[in-house]
């Protein structure tokens, strides 16, 4: 792994981490977002996570351009998590946010969510609104994130945040064999100890396309939703939020029987499956077509 630029500069209140594979197309646009935004007292890594294509010259121009921005390379490819973690390990701010070489931050992101997190020193973590948006860059809606009650539920953190160096030291970073949803885990043991913040405002544009990991890895997600979801469940949980929260992730996807799910929700408590059977018989047709046409 290679790194440059020194640690000469003040030590910045925000660490920007940005990791990137392959990123090219929008990549100068996601960096010009960051170093564009109101609150300048931050610091940009770029996390060049064994790129092969345009993706290495256009960080190290970005670099040589601007003091706030320090590069890593890895020597191999090490997916998403693990650049997330390898970018961590260098921070040196008090606070503590990503982004991808996709997707764009409005001008005022960082100062609204700094500001948050300084008006309320007991909270740990700020997420707000976010627009989404196609390839060409037009926004599509506005996705407004949830409580941190409501998580088990569904991803409802989303795409724009903030959260404080200690959240990271705390949780040892990203799990590396979670690609896809280490995100969301990271959300979920974080809700165990840490005071999230809602902020609706719309502060960041997530760029929805085919060439998004979502996108492509849509049926590995999620089954590994279903997985850290379950882990996470606790013991205290009332049987019909149990069954609720097992039903959810049975009808999520629509190429695998999640039947074993199903089968749980009845046996922590009936009456969610029941009164969903009708959504079930479509659940089953949607699969097994999609089943025939695979």
């Amino acid at each position: 792994m290679g790194t440059e630029a020194l640690d000469s500069t003040p030590t910045p209140r925000v660490s920007m981490v940005m990791p990137v594979h392959n990123g090219a197309r929008w990549l100068a646009d996601a960096i010009a977002s960051v170093l564009a935004q109101d609150f300048s007292d931050f610091e940009l890594i770029l996390v060049d996570d064994a790129s092969r294509d345009a993706s290495p010259a256009i960080m190290a121009e970005a670099a040589a351009s601007d003091p706030r921005i320090t590069l890593l390379r890895l020597d191999t490819n090490v997916g998403l998590p693990a650049a997330l973690n390898h970018g961590f390990a260098a921070a040196r701010g008090e606070m503590h946010s990503w982004t991808s070489d996709d997707n764009l931050l409005r001008p005022n992101m960082l100062a609204r969510l700094v500001a948050t997190l300084d008006a309320q020193p007991e909270a740990d973590i700020v997420h707000a609104d976010f627009a989404l948006i196609d390839d060409a860059g037009v926004e599509l809606g506005i996705s407004r994130v949830g409580p941190v009650e409501r998580l088990l539920y569904g991803n409802n953190i989303g795409a724009c945040f903030l959260y404080r160096a200690r959240v990271t030291e705390a949780l040892g970073g990203y799990d590396t064999g979670l690609f896809g949803v280490e995100d969301y885990d990271f959300w979920l043991r974080a809700a165990q100890r840490f005071t999230f913040v809602a902020l609706h405002e719309d502060l960041y544009l997530y760029r929805k396309h085919g060439g998004s990991l979502t996108s492509q890895r849509s049926e590995q997600i999620q089954a590994l939703t279903a997985q850290i979801v379950e882990r996470a469940l606790p013991d205290t949980l009332p049987a019909r939020s149990r069954s609720e929260i097992l039903l959810g992730l049975a009808l999520r996807s629509s190429r695998s029987w999640r039947l074993d799910l199903v089968r749980r929700a009845f046996r922590a408590d009936p009456q969610p499956v029941l009164a969903r059977l009708p959504a079930l018989a479509r659940w089953s047709l949607v699969v097994a077509r999609n089943r025939l046409a695979a």
